[in-house]
């Protein structure tokens, strides 16, 4: 069964970085591509980036230059890396693979304040 567990979330100010990670298991994670989303308070939860086994990463156009998606097969963890973070952020993430597992995980809560 698909496990996903979401962490580094945390409360910091406008321009400041987190480093958020997630830890999949029950997946073959070397073969499938990753996922980070957002849950804004009061919206419907939205991608954000994706990475494919192979490494490339892809972007929407709010988090590009901002955030970097990044994978190491070794410990089957996906990592989001925040920079320059903006109130806007301010959210529950969430990772999956793709496509989607149904088992989501409890997702990491990101907080800025301005």
């Amino acid at each position: 069964q698909v496990r996903l567990v979401e962490s580094g979330g945390g409360l910091v100010q406008a321009g400041g970085s987190l480093r958020l990670s997630c830890a999949a298991s029950g997946i073959d994670f070397s073969r499938d591509d990753m996922a980070w989303y957002r849950q804004a308070p009061g919206k419907q939860r939205t991608f954000l980036t994706r990475i494919s086994s192979s490494g490339f990463a892809l972007y929407t156009a709010p988090v590009k230059g901002r955030f970097t998606i990044s994978r190491d097969i070794a410990k089957n963890t996906v990592y989001l890396q925040l920079n320059n973070l903006q109130p806007e952020d301010t959210g529950v993430y969430y990772c999956n693979t793709l496509p989607n597992s149904p088992n989501w995980g409890q997702g990491t809560q990101v907080t800025v304040s301005s």
